[in-house]
């Protein structure tokens, strides 16, 4: 059985929500995906005080920006079910393995049982990718990754959120395409966090790199090809 304990959501509404929900509607809708698929990636509460910043500092769209602020009020994951409903979208959003903690352990079970239906799957970690030399449960491992891959059908994709690592995002995205091996990326960053966008076609990255770009015009973002 896959375990929860009490679970970190302080993050929720702040302004990388901001950003995360304002970026996935819109992808979601600009590839005309009938399904946002949302692995939380759930870890224990830390009792730190981040997740503090208020989401209009991400220019987000004006229903994003309310949806955030019923976010913070409520601070329940299930609320965001309702995000396409927010932005009149026609997308339907599922929590995969809801509000169950991610661990070590329960990494196999964790991210099996995707369907091949065609799907925007986000990954959201505490931190993104497994660094070069040692991985925890805040973290997407590249074994992860080929697992998740090798269930989705060609015309899926796979979101995910990658934090700063004290090195530029170019360069941090070309290791992680790297460690990728043979599937195809592209990526969109803002302030301290970055979605890595993966997928098995290469049409489809690039129709997101398409998307990315459009977005970039009318958002302080920066896309990588």
């Amino acid at each position: 059985m896959l375990g929860s304990e009490k679970m970190k959501l302080q993050y929720l509404g702040d302004s990388k929500d901001s950003f995360k929900w304002d970026y996935h509607d819109y992808l979601a809708g600009e590839l005309e995906l009938p399904i946002l698929k949302i692995a939380l990636m759930m870890t224990p509460d830390d009792q730190s005080k981040k997740g503090k910043s208020h989401p209009t500092l991400f220019p987000a769209r004006k229903e994003i920006i309310e949806f955030c602020e019923i976010l913070r009020r409520h601070r329940d994951i299930d609320l965001i079910r309702k995000l396409p409903e927010k932005t009149n979208s026609s997308y339907n959003i599922n929590l995969h393995q809801g509000m169950t903690c991610i661990k070590n352990e329960n990494r196999k079970e964790y991210f099996s049982g995707f369907s091949n239906e065609r799907q925007l799957l986000f990954l959201d970690p505490d931190n993104g990718f497994e660094p070069e030399k040692s991985f925890g449960e805040e973290h997407v491992l590249y074994s992860d990754m080929e697992h998740i891959l090798e269930q989705l059908s060609e015309e899926s994709l796979v979101s995910v959120f990658q934090h700063s690592r004290r090195k530029r995002f170019v360069d941090d995205f070309a290791r992680i395409k790297e460690r990728l091996g043979g599937v195809y990326a592209t990526a969109i960053y803002w302030h301290s966090l970055m979605f890595v966008i993966v997928s098995n076609s290469e049409q489809v990255i690039k129709k997101v790199a398409d998307a990315n770009r459009k977005y970039a015009k009318n958002k302080p973002v920066k896309a990588i090809a």
